[in-house]
Protein backbone atom coordinates (compact mmCIF):
# COMPACT_ATOMS: atom_id res chain seq x y z
CA UNK A 1 0.00 0.00 0.00
CA UNK A 2 1.44 3.53 -1.12
CA UNK A 3 1.59 6.30 1.13
CA UNK A 4 -0.45 9.37 0.21
CA UNK A 5 2.15 12.30 -0.44
CA UNK A 6 -0.67 14.97 -2.10
CA UNK A 7 -1.97 15.30 -5.22
CA UNK A 8 0.23 17.05 -7.88
CA UNK A 9 -0.88 20.28 -10.15
CA UNK A 10 0.39 17.62 -12.68
CA UNK A 11 -3.13 16.13 -12.04
CA UNK A 12 -5.29 19.31 -12.81
CA UNK A 13 -2.82 20.04 -15.88
CA UNK A 14 -4.03 16.38 -17.15
CA UNK A 15 -7.83 17.31 -17.19
CA UNK A 16 -7.02 21.05 -18.87
CA UNK A 17 -5.69 18.84 -21.76
CA UNK A 18 -7.79 16.10 -21.95
CA UNK A 19 -10.37 19.20 -22.44
CA UNK A 20 -8.96 19.89 -25.52
CA UNK A 21 -8.21 16.21 -26.32
CA UNK A 22 -10.35 13.80 -25.67
CA UNK A 23 -9.70 11.27 -27.75
CA UNK A 24 -8.57 7.84 -27.73
CA UNK A 25 -5.39 8.05 -29.14
CA UNK A 26 -4.15 11.11 -26.92
CA UNK A 27 -5.70 8.87 -24.11
CA UNK A 28 -3.53 5.87 -24.48
CA UNK A 29 -0.50 8.29 -25.07
CA UNK A 30 -0.78 9.75 -21.75
CA UNK A 31 -2.55 7.37 -19.34
CA UNK A 32 0.64 6.63 -17.41
CA UNK A 33 0.47 10.44 -16.65
CA UNK A 34 -3.51 9.01 -15.41
CA UNK A 35 -2.18 6.36 -13.37
CA UNK A 36 0.80 8.09 -11.64
CA UNK A 37 -0.75 11.16 -11.09
CA UNK A 38 -4.31 10.82 -10.59
CA UNK A 39 -4.93 7.00 -9.81
CA UNK A 40 -2.81 6.57 -7.69
CA UNK A 41 -2.70 9.24 -5.44
CA UNK A 42 -6.64 8.95 -5.14
CA UNK A 43 -5.94 5.46 -4.44
CA UNK A 44 -3.77 6.02 -1.45
CA UNK A 45 -5.94 9.21 -0.12
CA UNK A 46 -9.27 7.09 0.03
CA UNK A 47 -6.98 4.26 1.60
CA UNK A 48 -6.02 6.31 4.15
CA UNK A 49 -9.34 8.26 4.70
CA UNK A 50 -11.06 4.35 5.10
CA UNK A 51 -10.75 3.71 8.85
CA UNK A 52 -12.96 7.16 9.30
CA UNK A 53 -15.27 6.51 6.17
CA UNK A 54 -14.64 3.58 5.42
CA UNK A 55 -14.35 1.79 1.89
CA UNK A 56 -14.30 4.08 -1.27
CA UNK A 57 -14.97 3.21 -5.31
CA UNK A 58 -12.86 5.57 -7.77
CA UNK A 59 -15.49 5.47 -10.84
CA UNK A 60 -14.14 4.38 -14.04
CA UNK A 61 -12.62 7.45 -16.58
CA UNK A 62 -14.71 6.18 -19.62
CA UNK A 63 -18.29 8.20 -20.28
CA UNK A 64 -20.69 5.67 -21.53
CA UNK A 65 -21.58 7.10 -24.95
CA UNK A 66 -24.61 4.91 -25.63
CA UNK A 67 -27.23 7.14 -25.70
CA UNK A 68 -25.13 10.13 -25.76
CA UNK A 69 -24.96 12.91 -28.60
CA UNK A 70 -21.68 13.62 -27.34
CA UNK A 71 -19.45 10.83 -28.31
CA UNK A 72 -15.96 12.18 -26.05
CA UNK A 73 -14.87 8.87 -24.86
CA UNK A 74 -13.50 9.91 -21.04
CA UNK A 75 -15.15 11.85 -18.13
CA UNK A 76 -13.28 14.93 -17.64
CA UNK A 77 -13.24 14.53 -13.96
CA UNK A 78 -11.89 11.69 -11.85
CA UNK A 79 -14.56 11.29 -8.52
CA UNK A 80 -14.92 8.85 -5.98
CA UNK A 81 -17.40 7.47 -3.65
CA UNK A 82 -17.18 6.31 -0.10
CA UNK A 83 -20.46 4.84 0.24
CA UNK A 84 -22.08 4.75 3.95
CA UNK A 85 -25.60 2.92 1.93
CA UNK A 86 -26.26 2.67 -1.31
CA UNK A 87 -26.40 6.26 -2.56
CA UNK A 88 -25.35 7.76 0.78
CA UNK A 89 -21.72 9.23 1.63
CA UNK A 90 -18.91 11.07 0.73
CA UNK A 91 -17.43 12.51 -2.96
CA UNK A 92 -14.44 13.82 -3.56
CA UNK A 93 -13.45 15.08 -7.53
CA UNK A 94 -10.30 15.84 -9.74
CA UNK A 95 -10.28 18.21 -12.76
CA UNK A 96 -9.08 20.85 -14.27
CA UNK A 97 -10.40 23.31 -11.66
CA UNK A 98 -9.50 21.69 -8.87
CA UNK A 99 -10.73 19.26 -6.20
CA UNK A 100 -14.08 19.08 -5.54
CA UNK A 101 -15.37 17.61 -1.98
CA UNK A 102 -18.57 16.61 -1.00
CA UNK A 103 -21.33 14.31 0.86
CA UNK A 104 -24.89 13.68 0.77
CA UNK A 105 -26.96 11.46 -1.20
CA UNK A 106 -28.15 10.81 -4.92
CA UNK A 107 -30.17 7.83 -5.64
CA UNK A 108 -33.88 8.33 -4.99
CA UNK A 109 -36.11 5.53 -5.04
CA UNK A 110 -39.72 5.80 -4.60
CA UNK A 111 -39.60 4.40 -1.29
CA UNK A 112 -36.49 6.27 -0.17
CA UNK A 113 -37.80 9.40 -1.55
CA UNK A 114 -41.35 9.22 0.74
CA UNK A 115 -39.21 8.26 3.65
CA UNK A 116 -37.25 11.62 3.06
CA UNK A 117 -40.07 13.88 2.55
CA UNK A 118 -42.20 12.00 5.50
CA UNK A 119 -38.72 12.78 7.89
CA UNK A 120 -38.66 16.30 6.84
CA UNK A 121 -42.70 17.16 7.52
CA UNK A 122 -41.89 15.24 10.78
CA UNK A 123 -40.86 18.16 13.59
CA UNK A 124 -38.49 16.43 15.27
CA UNK A 125 -36.24 14.80 12.54
CA UNK A 126 -36.86 17.90 10.07
CA UNK A 127 -35.85 20.44 12.51
CA UNK A 128 -32.68 18.86 13.15
CA UNK A 129 -31.89 18.63 8.89
CA UNK A 130 -32.61 21.78 8.89
CA UNK A 131 -30.45 22.84 11.93
CA UNK A 132 -27.65 20.33 9.98
CA UNK A 133 -28.31 22.11 6.60
CA UNK A 134 -27.95 25.39 8.12
CA UNK A 135 -24.51 24.66 9.61
CA UNK A 136 -23.27 22.86 6.44
CA UNK A 137 -24.13 26.05 4.49
CA UNK A 138 -22.28 28.06 7.48
CA UNK A 139 -19.37 26.50 6.60
CA UNK A 140 -18.65 27.27 3.01
CA UNK A 141 -20.66 23.98 1.40
CA UNK A 142 -23.20 24.69 -1.41
CA UNK A 143 -26.49 22.61 -0.83
CA UNK A 144 -27.33 21.05 -4.10
CA UNK A 145 -29.61 17.91 -5.41
CA UNK A 146 -32.01 17.55 -7.73
CA UNK A 147 -35.16 19.56 -6.82
CA UNK A 148 -38.75 19.68 -7.89
CA UNK A 149 -40.35 23.52 -8.72
CA UNK A 150 -42.89 23.34 -6.16
CA UNK A 151 -43.87 21.71 -3.16
CA UNK A 152 -45.03 18.34 -3.64
CA UNK A 153 -48.75 17.12 -3.37
CA UNK A 154 -49.57 16.27 0.11
CA UNK A 155 -48.27 18.87 1.17
CA UNK A 156 -48.92 22.78 2.65
CA UNK A 157 -47.64 24.76 0.29
CA UNK A 158 -46.67 27.17 3.10
CA UNK A 159 -44.68 24.40 5.00
CA UNK A 160 -42.08 25.31 7.14
CA UNK A 161 -39.90 23.16 5.59
CA UNK A 162 -41.09 23.33 1.83
CA UNK A 163 -37.49 24.11 -0.42
CA UNK A 164 -36.56 20.72 2.02
CA UNK A 165 -39.49 19.36 0.98
CA UNK A 166 -38.78 20.34 -3.22
CA UNK A 167 -35.11 18.39 -3.14
CA UNK A 168 -35.49 14.60 -4.63
CA UNK A 169 -31.84 14.11 -3.62
CA UNK A 170 -29.81 16.47 -1.12
CA UNK A 171 -25.99 17.18 -0.95
CA UNK A 172 -23.72 19.91 -0.58
CA UNK A 173 -20.42 20.70 -2.39
CA UNK A 174 -17.47 23.12 -1.80
CA UNK A 175 -15.10 23.83 -4.70
CA UNK A 176 -11.36 24.49 -2.81
CA UNK A 177 -9.47 24.86 -6.13
CA UNK A 178 -5.72 24.52 -5.63
CA UNK A 179 -4.72 25.65 -2.52
CA UNK A 180 -1.05 24.76 -1.60
CA UNK A 181 -1.87 22.23 0.78
CA UNK A 182 -3.25 19.63 -1.60
CA UNK A 183 0.12 18.74 -3.07
CA UNK A 184 1.07 17.74 0.27
CA UNK A 185 0.36 14.58 2.80
CA UNK A 186 -1.81 17.53 4.86
CA UNK A 187 -4.46 17.46 1.99
CA UNK A 188 -5.89 14.09 4.09
CA UNK A 189 -6.47 16.41 7.00
CA UNK A 190 -8.04 18.88 5.14
CA UNK A 191 -10.18 16.28 2.92
CA UNK A 192 -11.32 14.60 6.26
CA UNK A 193 -12.29 17.99 7.94
CA UNK A 194 -14.74 18.60 5.73
CA UNK A 195 -16.03 15.41 5.13
CA UNK A 196 -16.69 15.40 8.78
CA UNK A 197 -18.63 18.60 8.33
CA UNK A 198 -20.83 16.65 6.23
CA UNK A 199 -21.07 13.57 8.47
CA UNK A 200 -24.44 15.01 10.25
CA UNK A 201 -25.79 14.96 6.64
CA UNK A 202 -24.87 11.83 5.79
CA UNK A 203 -26.02 10.03 8.69
CA UNK A 204 -29.06 12.35 8.78
CA UNK A 205 -29.95 10.64 5.66
CA UNK A 206 -28.55 7.32 6.57
CA UNK A 207 -31.50 7.27 9.68
CA UNK A 208 -34.30 8.35 8.00
CA UNK A 209 -34.30 8.23 4.26
CA UNK A 210 -31.87 5.41 2.70
CA UNK A 211 -32.59 2.07 1.87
Amino acid sequence: MSTFKGISPAAFRFYEELEENNNREWWLEHKATYDDEVKAPLTALLSELEPQFGPAKIFRPNRDIRFSQDKSPYKTAQGAFAATQEGVGFYVQISADGLLIGGGYHSHTPAQLARFRAAVDAPASGEELEGIVDAVAASGFVIEGEKLKTVPRGFDKDHPRAELLKHKSLSAGVEVGQPEWLATPGAKDEIAARWEVLRPLVEWVSEHAAP
